[in-house]
């Protein structure tokens, strides 16, 4: 079971940097453990990361595959924050479609 990331304090008290671009998209959280996948939505994305809406009761790890098919491209995830059914991640890295996606 994976532990609660704490929130990590900004840098800063500046004003975020990057536009939030608002979007409505479908993915999938890959977390490795026995090829178990989340079903999300993402509600908002930037280059640097985006707001995922999950289930309250799905357990996701602190680090993950998150999968986006309209966008073909999996990104390694970080955690920031979690909020109830909403998780804040950054974007570490990106990989192709992972070949055990089910989708």
């Amino acid at each position: 079971m994976a532990t609660p990331a704490k929130p990590v304090p900004d840098e800063s008290d500046e004003p975020r940097r990057e536009h939030r671009q608002r979007v409505l998209k479908g993915g999938a959280i890959i977390t490795g453990i026995s090829n178990s996948e989340v079903s999300c939505t993402l509600r908002n994305q930037h280059e640097g990361g985006a707001e995922l809406k999950i289930t309250v009761e799905a357990r996701v790890p602190d680090r993950f595959l998150l999968y986006v098919p309209v966008d073909g491209i999996a990104y390694r995830c970080e955690v920031r924050w979690r909020r109830n059914e909403r998780i804040g991640v950054r974007f570490t890295g990106t990989e192709p479609k992972p070949r055990l996606h089910y989708g």
